[in-house]
């Protein structure tokens, strides 16, 4: 029984990675086409990775939107973890759990509802859309999903090594960067590594927020394929997926090392 259901398990796995990768290996396979369509594939190019790496403004533009992933992922991941701290630290149930359900209907939210409501702010406050619009919305998107990250490493901490440091005569600056910030270190990369994708992918969001002629990646893709069919399309979507795969493994590399670490 056991061994039949590990075996469905399996094949239905198998089904939907096949729906999920299939037309994404399709779209890089096609972004190495000579023919300059995707009905036919005519003989193996690098000429539409070369148009992308000719293109300044492209290039402006992914520079534009590593800057924005990274700091807000920075920013977020340091508000996001005191957050999640205070929190946890709370000794109102009551409040803590009001919390914790404002912060998950923020990661529930439809995408369009959050970029309007930051469009409307924007304008109401005056701040001209652009790349401080940007970053600031992808700043506040990032902080619940930093404090989801890191919450379960701080209820899974023992409170005993808190009372013990504090017993020793360590001050709570002590407390927080000599124990807290150590323990709940994983939990702290990969709020920092979801963060960091998020931002990059994000559509919906930075599609509201951004004007003055700063751009991200998702959005001049969007234009881009709007504007027609063009390999240079499926080139950018390739590296972009690419990057992504990069950055998992960098999380699963360091999560990996921190601990092996912990066991030692």
């Amino acid at each position: 029984m056991r061994s039949n259901l590990t075996t469905t398990a399996k094949v239905y796995l198998a089904i939907v990675f096949v729906i999920l990768y299939a037309p994404i290996f399709y779209l890089i396979f096609y972004s190495f086409n000579s023919g300059g369509t995707m009905s036919s594939f005519e003989s193996f190019t690098l000429e539409h990775y070369k148009a992308v790496f000719n293109d300044n403004r492209l290039l402006v533009i992914l520079i534009n939107t590593t800057i924005v992933a990274l700091l807000s992922a920075l920013i977020a991941t340091m508000i996001g973890t005191l957050g999640a701290i205070g929190i946890v630290s709370m000794s109102n149930k009551k409040m803590r759990r009001t919390l914790l359900s404002l912060n998950n209907i923020l990661i529930v939210s439809p995408d369009v509802v959050i970029g309007a409501s930051f469009l409307i702010l924007f304008t109401m406050v005056g701040i001209q859309l652009g790349f401080t619009s940007v970053l600031i919305s992808h700043i506040a998107f990032s902080i619940p999903i930093v404090v989801l990250m890191v919450l379960p490493k701080l209820f899974e901490m023992n409170t005993n090594l808190i009372d013990a440091a504090l017993d020793l005569g360590a001050n709570r600056r002590d407390v927080l960067t000599r124990v807290i910030l150590p323990y709940i270190k994983p939990g702290i990369f990969a709020g920092f590594f979801m963060a960091l994708t998020y931002s990059l992918d994000d559509f919906a969001v930075t599609f509201f927020v951004t004007g003055n002629g700063f751009s991200t990646l998702s959005v001049e893709i969007y234009s881009m394929a709007r504007a027609g069919i063009s390999l240079t399309v499926n080139a950018i979507s390739g590296l972009v997926f690419v990057v992504t795969v990069g950055i998992v493994v960098m999380y699963y590399l360091i999560t990996k090392r921190t601990r092996k670490s912990g066991e030692v």
